[in-house]
């Protein structure tokens, strides 16, 4: 049974990750009789945001016991998985990603990945095991990898903004529609709009199947 990590930045589309993509991704991964290892960083969050009033609160959590939510429980501290564990990773998105997992949503591309994330990631492309990410999270795999490889291709959608800041961290963007996906193949990078584009569940649950199909094609 293929062993698949899921990178998790809290629980949330505001402050963590985001339920949707995430739920998506898992029951494309389940579907296609993946194992499923739950992971996120142990340390606090950077914010927690009201989602309802869509407030800070001026609470601090701690971004695995959030993140736990989301995996029933059975979630690891990201810092004791090693690439060796598993056969590909995926990192839904939401602000998490952008806010916990690295601080993009405040310093753009110019913004420093959180150390064990940027490990992680490191060590899955450096061990030839193929990356998916979700939503804003390329921008995540794009400061990690985009002045380490060659030829990064990722996709956010089609927002000129972002895909500059991507740009700017090395990576090269693609347009794609929120149901597609970008596959580089070379890199054995996917990555799919999903709510950087998307406004309905049944785009991103599209999206995300498709995803998690073409990662696994490139499990060798």
């Amino acid at each position: 049974m293929l062993k698949v990590g899921v990178i998790l930045s809290g629980c949330g589309v505001f402050d963590g990750t985001e339920i949707h993509e995430a739920v998506a991704a898992l029951i494309a991964l389940d579907r296609k009789g993946a194992e499923i290892i739950y992971m996120a960083p142990n340390g606090p969050a950077m914010h927690v945001i009201n989602h309802l009033s869509n407030e800070t609160t001026g609470e601090s959590r701690n971004i695995l016991v959030e993140s736990a939510r989301i995996a029933r429980g059975n979630i690891r501290d990201l810092a004791e998985v090693k690439a060796a564990d598993i056969d590909a990773l995926v990192i839904p998105g939401g602000f998490g990603a952008a806010k916990n997992l690295c601080n993009f949503a405040v310093k753009g591309a110019d913004c420093v990945a959180h150390p064990q994330v940027a490990r992680l990631i490191r060590e899955v492309h450096r061990a030839g095991k193929p990356i998916g990410a979700m939503c804003i999270a390329p921008a995540l795999v794009a400061r990690v990898l985009g002045r380490d490889v060659a030829h990064l291709e990722l996709t956010i959608g089609n927002d000129p903004g972002t895909a500059k800041a991507l740009e700017a961290m090395g990576a090269y963007h693609i347009n794609k529609s929120v149901k597609e996906v970008h596959v580089d193949v070379k890199n054995r990078v996917v990555t799919t709009p999903a709510y950087m584009l998307g406004s309905r569940v049944s785009e991103i649950a599209a999206g995300a199947d498709k995803l998690v199909e073409e990662l696994l094609r490139l499990v060798s």
